[in-house]
């Protein structure tokens, strides 16, 4: 499968190391970008990168757009003579693909990905919408790529890759958040700062791994730590007394809100 990458920053940079990790040739991967440190990169990993499209660009199956969401309608613009019967995969947060086929001149072989920062060490996960033409072979295709750097779930309706945004592709700043003031909590009872950010990171990463690999769920989980009486339990309380579970959700929505205005916002024409 040859694929050109439209934009070659960091998530394109992690997918196209998974590519290559898992057995893909570097004569199959091709990059448009414009940033000459960017393109230097790819040149060490033997994968041709150009400035504008050329001819393999034009000879791969497979397009990903991975350029900013403000820079989708340009890029697009100036593929839709040359995107024939290719898959076109988005992951350009907030465009609608409705926009991106207006914008590639009605074409419908789109798939619209939602990955997140950990794909950057093989641990991501995408959700994805494929428009109702695109076959059961492009999906393969549009989901071989992502799962090279992790897993994937496919959602039914667009609009839930605004959700899939606020839950997993925003969410990685919402737990380096909470690992920074686990560590400055630590800090503030004595602890060492190094120690105390040791404590917190290994914390949320064991928790992490014991959740996904438990049958249990997360709040059968939670209640064996949560000894009656115990430290755990005052710490809970005061979550409780202030609120946090109610103040997360809005935040989760907030995320989800501001995905949707993106959308709207990067996909006028004009």
């Amino acid at each position: 499968m040859k694929i050109a990458f439209i934009g070659g920053g960091n998530m394109a940079s992690a997918l196209i190391g998974g590519l290559l990790a898992k057995g893909t040739k570097a004569s199959s991967l091709s990059v448009v970008e414009v940033i000459p440190e960017a393109r230097k990169r790819l040149a060490k990993k033997k994968v041709h990168a150009s400035t504008a499209a050329d001819a393999r660009t034009a000879a791969a199956e497979v397009l990903v757009f991975a350029v900013k969401p403000q820079d989708m309608r340009a890029a697009a613009s100036s593929l839709r003579h040359a995107v024939g019967k290719k898959l076109v995969v988005s992951v350009a947060a907030g465009i609608r693909l409705a926009d991106l086929s207006r914008w590639l001149g009605g074409h419908r072989q789109l798939v619209r990905c939602m990955p997140n920062t950990p794909a950057l060490i093989g641990a991501g996960i995408a959700g994805l919408y494929a428009l109702p033409g695109v076959g059961a072979a492009g999906k393969r295709r549009a989901e071989k790529i992502l799962k090279v750097v992790g897993k994937v779930v496919w959602v039914k309706d667009e609009a839930l890759l605004d959700p899939v945004t606020a839950v997993s592709a925003s969410s990685p700043a919402y737990v380096f958040w909470f690992v920074e003031q686990l560590a400055a909590a630590g800090v503030a009872l004595g602890l060492p700062q190094e120690d105390s950010m040791k404590l917190a990171k290994e914390a949320v990463l064991g928790s992490a791994l014991l959740a996904a690999r438990s049958k249990e769920p997360p709040s059968v989980l939670r209640e064996r730590v949560t000894s009656r009486g115990g430290t755990t339990e005052a710490a809970l309380r005061v979550f409780a007394e202030e609120g946090l579970a109610e103040s997360f959700r809005r935040a989760v929505e907030a995320a989800s809100r501001r995905g949707a205005e993106m959308g709207e916002t990067f996909g006028k024409d004009g």
